[in-house]
């Protein structure tokens, strides 16, 4: 009889704790876009809210939405969930409709019918590397596995190529030279140490209109250039330099730790790598995320997010001299009427915006196109300088500051968080590049947690 009454006792406290999460499930949210941030430039918001097991379900599927109040019309708003298991504290993300400035209502709806569309990430058939799509087109490959000369991805079209040979220098050049006395100075030998095979890197990045933006393995010299990549020319490891920038002694290497998912609203890859010193000793632990957000007429977001933590000690990153470039690299293809330009408020600005915004006219697309790059605010030794090279197509956000290395903690991660976004038409307008730079920097911005 005891076990009866308990059994219906854990009964009722079942059904009880149900109503209750059933009861407690929200059905309308509500975001501060006092400003307009983020109506304008229709960036990513997530909001935390409780979710029942239905809402939740619906989720997964691809069929939770939101529509905003008053209901003027029945626009759904597609929707997708940040974490699956915890009903209790859900957070889903979403891009913000065009609208008036103020607190944007909006109430939560499952469809019956078809769901979204999804933006999806699915490993290649061929070469097994990670290819990001939305709509049957391809956004971007991350290329987790090991990428040799043969397989280079490369824009044949050659109307706007007028990129220039730059001659690469460097310790390792003058060592071959010492190495070779046989070997001229004047004679093209970058292929020979620099074209070195490669991960970890994304190429291709497409524009909207399908055109190639970036650019790997470049025949007019420096072939370790690899589209967007996340290295440094200077590695120390100990007393010992190495350079993870031109593939010298220390490697990026998969371990085959990764994870990609697909939503209706973004897609994701997760991936973990370990810096090899002569291919043999694990020296740093990286973590990687790519999270590419559906598109909207004018433009495409992408966050990333890197973490590393040493694994040995007296691991140190620097650009090249600790004057230079590294961090952050992004090789794209030479445009047609190519346009660089950078800014970054004065010091004790607040805020303190930085970005950056290169543009042309790419091959394949007949319109201007450009990728505008927004450092987040909470980087370390924020805000990072900027270095361009226009005859390398090339401007990028440089980490760490200059004259100094970066000590690499085997306790605490150095994390680095840049957004990427893809964007129609020429240089962007100052107003709109700093509320795209706000956008990014507010709380209701999705913070990818590693």
């Amino acid at each position: 009889m005891e076990s009866l009454k308990h059994r219906i006792k854990n009964l009722f406290f079942l059904m009880a704790t149900s109503l209750l999460l059933f009861s407690c499930s929200q059905t309308t949210i509500t975001i501060d876009d006092s400003n307009g941030i983020f109506s304008k430039t229709n960036s990513p918001v997530s909001v935390k809210l409780k979710l029942n097991e239905e809402q939740i379900n619906a989720a997964k599927k691809g069929l939770l939405g939101i529509v905003e109040l008053p209901e003027k019309k029945e626009t759904i708003i597609p929707v997708q969930i940040e974490n699956n298991d915890n009903v209790t504290d859900s957070k889903i993300t979403f891009i913000m409709p065009d609208g008036n400035p103020g607190n944007r209502k909006f109430r939560l709806v499952t469809i019956k019918s078809k769901p979204f569309e999804e933006i999806k990430a699915t490993v290649d058939s061929k070469s097994g590397q990670i290819v990001i799509d939305e709509n049957n087109k391809k956004v971007l490959q991350y290329n987790y596995k090991t990428v040799y000369e043969k397989d280079v991805i490369r824009n044949n079209l050659t109307e706007y190529d007028n990129s220039e040979y730059s001659p690469v220098g460097g310790i390792y050049l003058e060592k071959y030279y010492k190495a070779h006395p046989e070997i001229r100075k004047d004679t093209v030998v970058t292929t020979q140490i620099y074209a070195v095979p490669r991960s970890d890197y994304i190429h291709p990045l497409y524009g909207l209109n399908g055109e190639m933006l970036t650019r790997d393995w470049p025949d007019t010299g420096h072939p370790h250039h690899r589209g967007i990549f996340w290295a440094w020319p200077e590695v120390m490891y100990g007393p010992e330099l190495g350079d993870i920038y031109a593939l010298q002694r220390v490697f990026a290497r998969p371990t085959g730790n990764i994870k990609y998912t697909g939503g209706a609203v973004f897609a994701e890859i997760t991936s973990e790598n370990l810096w090899m010193w002569e291919n043999s000793e694990p020296i740093v632990n990286e973590h990687a995320v790519i999270r590419v957000y559906r598109s909207t007429p004018d433009k495409r977001v992408i966050d990333l997010t890197i973490k590393l933590l040493a694994l040995k000690d007296s691991v140190t990153i620097a650009t090249r001299l600790t004057n230079s470039y590294g961090g952050l690299n992004l090789r794209m293809q030479t445009p047609g009427k190519q346009n660089i330009s950078y800014f970054t408020d004065e010091v004790n600005s607040k805020p303190l915006r930085a970005w950056s915004d290169f543009n042309g006219v790419f091959k394949g697309n007949k319109s201007t196109s450009g990728l505008m790059v927004i450092q987040n605010a909470d980087n370390p030794e924020y805000p990072g300088e900027w270095r361009e090279y226009p005859t390398l197509a090339w401007v990028q956000p440089t980490f760490p500051s200059p004259d100094t290395r970066y000590l690499l903690s085997k306790t605490e991660p150095l994390i680095l968080r840049y957004r990427l976004i893809i964007h129609n038409g020429g240089k962007t307008e100052k107003k709109i590049s700093e509320e795209n730079w706000d956008a990014y920097n507010l709380p209701e911005t999705p913070m990818i947690e590693i």
